[in-house]
């Protein structure tokens, strides 16, 4: 049951706020022992805030459709009085004395912190299995990864601990894993949800984003998250906005781009899938065009160069006074980090708004870009090579190749389900738009929610 369907039912008095805590709680401790999505629990504070929540329903003070629901949060975002670790052993007590803004919308809106979901540590990395609290494993298969590194945001929805998680996405960590675990997540524009009390990455590519069972939930959340907020120096000023608003505009007469880059060296049933969405969105009355992204390289390299000299930056005490303490691959990613040069980074920053408006040229003739959100099915965990139809290359690499460009150019990009392999592993398409236009995602992304599955779980 999706959150809409559970606020429904809180609000008609057939479930009440502490029932469906319970019962999340009760899944929760049954399931995350095999998948490992949370790494803190908080069975006394949701328990409390679900009574609150009980008692304003019961006088008449809705707040809105997350009101009593339960909402699991990625480790690096702070949480008051919770522990917030990162995914390591650095932070393992770490314990914030506020909340981060996203969390503060949260419980002004009536939602549950239930727990603190799993992290590929210090978010460095997209497969989801380095963290000090053990790899998160896939909901499909708990032999294969989950994706990261929003890894248990994505394995508590798709497991079905609860309904709705948030991420943060700086080369793809919330729509990889959304694409891995077959999950909606949607990384919105850069700057329109705050990052303040979120751990950082990279300053300049971090955006935090909503990761839901469906596409609706999705716009929901995002209502919620999205604004302006004076602590964020990121923070862009926009106009409050409903992203429900497009869900039943007609799509008939758009056109989506199919851009060529995004289509190489992809596994053959990940493009099969994909091709059948294709395929459903032609028969709808959508123009399929194959474009050309002017630039795409030099946005590649540079969103390269970028996360790895903010990241070393963030690190560069921690390194030095307890480089021990992290994982050994998340060390030695940190400290390849370092041998980037100040010019390097100078160059990738003074050209970056050239590269964004060449890569936004290609929507003077395109409503969307469609892509498949990940170029391979979930990898085992600890594995770090795959071939791809003879093509070798790095699980990190063959992983953040379709969606790191977008975090470089703060393009909004939404992951949705698009069926299985024969194994039954979830494969997700990727929509990419203009700025701000993350409505226009969710309208052509809504169709695709209503599609059955291949596979079904019954958790699903």
């Amino acid at each position: 049951m999706d959150f809409l369907m559970l606020a429904k039912s809180i609000r008609q008095k057939k479930i009440s706020p502490v029932e469906v805590v319970q019962n999340a709680l009760h899944t929760i401790k049954k399931e995350n022992p095999i998948y490992n999505a949370f790494i803190t629990i908080c069975e006394e504070e949701a328990l409390a805030a679900a009574l609150v929540a009980e008692e304003e329903i019961t006088k008449g003070k809705v707040r809105g459709p997350l009101h009593g629901i339960p909402v699991a949060i990625k480790d690096l975002i702070y949480t008051k009085g919770i522990r917030t670790t990162m995914g390591s052993k650095l932070y393992e007590d770490f314990v914030p004395d506020y909340d981060a803004t996203v969390v503060q919308k949260l419980k002004e809106a009536g939602a549950i912190i239930i727990g603190k979901a799993n992290t590929h540590e210090f978010a460095y990395g997209p497969i989801g299995d380095r963290s000090y609290f053990g790899p998160c494993r896939n909901p499909y298969d708990p032999e294969k990864i989950t994706g990261g590194s929003s890894s248990g945001s994505a394995a508590a929805v798709a497991a079905n601990m609860v309904c709705a998680a948030l991420g943060t996405d700086t080369g793809g960590s919330v729509r990889i894993p959304s694409s891995a675990c077959g999950v909606v997540g949607m990384k919105p524009t850069f700057g329109l949800i705050s990052k303040y009390g979120i751990y950082p990455l990279a300053y300049t590519l971090d955006h935090p984003g909503p990761m839901t069972k469906t596409v609706k939930e999705n716009a929901v959340l995002l209502t919620l998250l999205a604004g302006y907020d004076e602590r964020d120096p990121y923070s862009i000023q926009s106009q409050k906005e409903d992203y429900t608003r497009l869900l039943e505009e007609n799509i008939a007469g758009k056109v989506i781009g199919l851009p060529s880059f995004y289509f190489q060296n992809i596994e053959k049933e990940v493009a099969e899938a994909v091709d059948r969405a294709i395929n459903v969105f032609e028969g709808l009355g959508v123009e399929i065009r194959e474009v050309e992204l002017q630039g795409i390289e030099g946005v590649v390299t540079s969103q390269a160069v970028t996360i790895q000299a903010e990241a070393y930056a963030v690190h560069e005490r921690n390194i030095e006074e307890r480089g021990q303490d992290y994982d050994p691959e998340v060390y030695e990613r940190l400290l390849a980090s370092k041998e980037v040069r100040g010019y390097e980074y100078v160059i990738a920053q003074q050209k970056r708004q050239k590269l964004i408006n060449m890569y936004n040229n290609v929507f003077n003739e395109v409503d969307v870009l469609l892509t498949p959100t990940i170029p391979i099915l979930p990898t085992d965990i600890n594995q770090r090579e795959v071939n791809i139809g003879g093509y070798h290359e790095h699980v990190r690499h063959a992983l953040l190749r379709l969606t790191s460009p977008t975090d470089y150019t703060g393009n909004p990009g939404l992951s949705v389900p698009c069926g299985f392999s024969k194994s039954g592993l979830p494969i997700g398409f990727q929509l990419i738009g203009k700025h701000r236009e993350e409505a226009k995602l969710i309208n052509l992304a809504m169709l695709m929610s209503n599609l059955p599955r291949t596979i079904e779980k019954d958790y699903i």
